[in-house]
């Protein structure tokens, strides 16, 4: 693959009792309304033990329309703005000349006027590729919207609840994703276990937000909570909701080129 895009985030190998104060502040930059039927698509890699990949996204002509390139364990990428439609998913190791076959790839529909997630998550050995639909319905005055996406292999199932006994997920299963629960918004502190595993994490989410929390493989064993920011306006999604990078969105018409420069919390 040529031209690809930089995706590049710093790893922090720290404990999951240790991450606190996690922001989901709203990056800057949204997508703007389009002229035409749209859909949303971001990418990401929560296979702990594959090494870092680069994507690529394919229409069925061939044609290809999104390329990341050193995509590694936690990594989520912004929205990328493309036409509803057929695609495929293909993922190699990452440096791999153009002839290298595909680690995994997987076939997707990519909705119109709507946001979808597509990540590799489960251990190398059974690496799968999972699209789940992202409902970017704006909460009640006041409010955030928050779900959890169980992409752990170090636990068959965790349970995920506020430090004041509100559930936020119980026995979600490895691969698993909740439905959006609404709750006030604000700083709250997350309990989280699984098997003999517990782990504790401070997040904040802003009135109007939308987020998904993913649960990751710690490089000591642990677990921890990734937050991330779906849509941070309050209105109609996905128009001025859906988070972008780099400052822009591209159509299927060209390749897309960003970088990222995230923090992770694994």
């Amino acid at each position: 693959m040529t031209n690809r895009s930089s995706m590049r985030r710093t790893i922090g190998a720290v404990s999951a009792a240790a991450l606190v104060a996690l922001s989901l502040a709203f990056a800057p930059g949204a997508a703007t309304a389009a002229t035409a039927e749209t859909g949303w698509l971001r990418l990401g890699h929560l296979s702990p033990d594959t090494k870092s990949v680069d994507v690529e996204v394919t229409s069925p002509s061939g044609k290809t329309v999104l390329e990341l390139e050193g995509v590694s364990y936690g990594d989520v990428s912004a929205y990328s703005e493309l036409t509803p439609g057929s695609y495929t998913v293909s993922m190699v190791p990452a440096g791999s000349p153009a002839s290298t076959s595909a680690v995994i790839s997987a076939d997707i529909k990519v909705p119109a006027d709507s946001a979808m997630t597509v990540v590799a998550y489960g251990p190398s050995t059974d690496l799968e590729v999972k699209a789940v639909d992202d409902d970017l319905a704006a909460p009640s005055s006041g409010s955030a919207r928050i779900r959890l996406f169980q992409a752990s292999t170090l636990a068959d199932s965790v349970d995920v609840e506020t430090s004041t006994g509100v559930p936020i997920a119980e026995d979600a299963t490895q691969g698993s994703v909740t439905d959006y629960a609404e709750v006030p918004a604000g700083s709250w502190t997350l309990e989280l276990t699984g098997g003999d595993k517990s782990a504790s994490a401070d997040v904040d989410v802003a009135a109007g937000s939308v987020s998904t929390l993913f649960v990751l493989d710690t490089a000591d064993g642990g677990l921890t909570i990734l937050p991330i920011v779906d849509s941070a306006a309050v209105g109609d999604a996905p128009d001025g909701g859906v988070q972008t990078g780099g400052g822009g969105t591209a159509s299927s018409t060209s390749v897309v080129t960003r970088t990222y420069g995230w923090t992770k919390a694994v």
